[in-house]
């Protein structure tokens, strides 16, 4: 009896238990790097900058997803999305890309972009019109406009969506088991009067 309780107490400590299957979701500089996201380190962008980002998703969850990173505008005032109750945030989307990530597999997608556009109020609050993302022209419906009109505060949010095959549609986050996750981030800048 002592012999098949050490034994059942020996597999159960040296097995281990099944892994909790994650996405890593991350933004990066112009050099791949967690730095120098911003010219001279300083998120005051003039419209017609060129700014380099890379963002990158990796697989950890055990089996091939197909992923879905959407881009948002939003301001100092929007919500971003909700850790709690899994809800993205109601920004505007302004593009999104798809892409099938194997497992243990990294998509990285340069995110090449400048504000082309932006007007001034009378009041000074100033939305953005018009953006360039790699080749591409944005033009941005329902903008967020800035709320003082001494600095305009902007800030891109990226959301990780999965296809769900229960749904037969795109979710934010993914699900482990009974455990909803999400996951999200957010790059600020500003535009200044005058910058365009």
């Amino acid at each position: 009896m002592f012999i098949i309780l050490f034994e059942t107490a020996a597999y159960t400590t040296v097995t281990p238990g099944p892994q909790e299957g994650f996405l890593e979701f991350y933004v990066l500089g112009p050099n791949e790097t967690p730095s120098n996201y911003y010219p001279n380190n300083s998120s005051f962008i003039p419209a017609g900058t060129n700014l380099s980002w890379y963002v990158g998703v990796r697989n950890q969850m055990g089996t091939l997803q197909f992923v879905d990173v959407r881009v948002k505008l939003g301001n100092a005032t929007i919500n971003p999305p909700n850790d709690t109750t899994g809800d993205p945030s109601p920004a505007p989307l302004v593009l999104d890309f798809k892409h099938f990530v194997l497992d243990n597999g990294t998509w990285e997608i340069p995110f090449l972009w400048q504000v082309l556009n932006f007007t001034t109020s009378g009041g000074g609050h100033s939305p953005i019109l018009q953006l360039r993302i790699g080749n591409s022209t944005y033009y941005v419906q329902n903008t967020p406009i800035c709320t003082s009109p001494s600095s305009c505060t902007f800030r891109f949010i990226f959301e990780l969506w999965t296809w769900n095959v229960d749904l037969n549609g795109f979710q934010i986050g993914w699900w482990n088991g009974d455990q909803h996750r999400i996951a999200w981030l957010q790059l600020w800048f500003s535009l200044t009067p005058g910058a365009h």
